[in-house]
């Protein structure tokens, strides 16, 4: 199919990625994770190899595309912790949009990021990298969720099959149709378990008029913009995680050592939860964090704080990096900043997936955190 495509976008309108974009595109992405979307310094080792082997990871905004232009979304599925176990063979997107293109008989124009948290931030620029294409500045959810139906095309009504996914020992699963989101979901998540865990999967494909009005925008430069920030303020020897709030409009609310965790594979999903006891500022205090695959909810002193859908981040309190789920320890020395989401996931439709009760939380309700003015 890549012979017979025709170039829906305007070719000025391209930034080419670097080395050094990477770099900071592994720290911002980590932050966006929320501790989710898999382990990012292993996607940047991937992302790093394409462009040793001479590939180009062009990404292009979303209103620089034409609006019938075809956008496939793509992202991981799994576990983060599986991720850490078994590296990706790194091919998997190549062969999805592959397969989605024989599928639906129609060369696909651009390439969409299904979350910019974590690996999966820089799994879409290898794919796209590899299938000569570009990948919009966007993303589905802003952050990382850990199910396929919490990104925003899905809540704003977009049917994710026929959807494709693929795995390292290079099999290839077609599911031609789901009567919902959540029954995808479920079938994907078994099929994963069932290949160890972790896969790549790309969803059918979007009119880019869509993904102009519903994706999260400016989703690689917001994260290139916080990692070039983290590491500037270690440059100057400043403060990092001030650097970030700055940025991002979030405040920090507690500094803690992980005092005891909690974390298991359950369904395709690295579930449980750590405790803080605070020191600095927080001397006395105690905090947790509930975990699937990010970090959901946030209380102290046994009273919530923050709910997802807003972004509640684990830094580590002297160089400002992420820490992901799967890489938490005992006696880590972290600080929590918390950050407002995307009005996208907002609305009343969106908080139905993904705000507290959609995690098992019926009794918490969310209560968005205030912007900056």
């Amino acid at each position: 199919m890549a012979e017979s495509r025709k170039r829906k976008y305007d070719e000025a309108a391209l930034r080419t990625l670097t080395r050094d974009d990477l770099e900071a595109l592994e720290i911002g992405a980590g932050i966006l994770g929320t501790g989710g979307g898999g382990n990012p310094y292993q996607g940047k080792l991937l992302a790093l190899e394409a462009l040793k082997a001479g590939y180009e990871m062009k990404i292009l905004a979303t209103d620089a595309i034409e609006a019938d232009a075809l956008c496939m979304s793509i992202g991981g599925i799994g576990a983060p912790v599986v991720g850490v176990e078994r590296i990706r063979e790194g091919r998997e997107g190549l062969r999805c949009l592959t397969a989605m293109e024989e599928l639906i008989r129609t060369p696909v124009d651009a390439i969409v990021c299904e979350e910019i948290g974590g690996a999966n931030s820089m799994s879409p620029l290898v794919t796209a990298a590899l299938g000569g294409l570009p990948i919009l500045d966007c993303d589905g959810m802003g952050r990382a969720f850990p199910e396929m139906q919490m990104t925003t095309f899905s809540i704003y009504g977009h049917s994710s099959t026929p959807s494709v996914m693929c795995d390292l020992h290079g099999n290839a699963v077609i599911f031609s149709h789901a009567v919902s989101e959540v029954w995808h979901e479920r079938m994907a998540r078994a099929c994963v378990v069932a290949q160890g865990g972790g896969a790549m999967l790309a969803t059918a494909p979007m009119q880019a008029h869509f993904v102009h009005q519903f994706a999260i925008p400016r989703s690689y430069t917001k994260a290139i913009a916080l990692g070039e920030a983290v590491i500037r303020a270690r440059r100057q020897q400043e403060d990092p995680i001030a650097a970030v709030c700055d940025l991002e409009g979030g405040r920090r609310i507690f500094n803690g050592k992980i005092t005891d965790l909690k974390r298991h594979l359950r369904g395709g999903f690295a579930v449980g939860d750590l405790e803080l006891a605070g020191f600095d500022g927080w001397t006395g205090e105690t905090a947790s964090v509930a975990i699937q695959n990010e970090f959901l909810i946030f209380r102290r002193n046994g009273v919530v704080e923050v709910t997802v859908p807003d972004l509640i981040v684990l830094l580590d309190v002297d160089t400002g990096y992420p820490i992901t789920t799967e890489m938490l320890r005992y006696g880590q020395r972290v600080a929590v900043i918390a950050i407002p989401c995307h009005d996208l996931l907002r609305s009343a439709a969106a908080l139905e997936v993904v705000g507290p009760s959609a995690f098992g939380y019926p009794d918490i309700a969310f209560s968005p955190l205030p912007k900056a003015a």
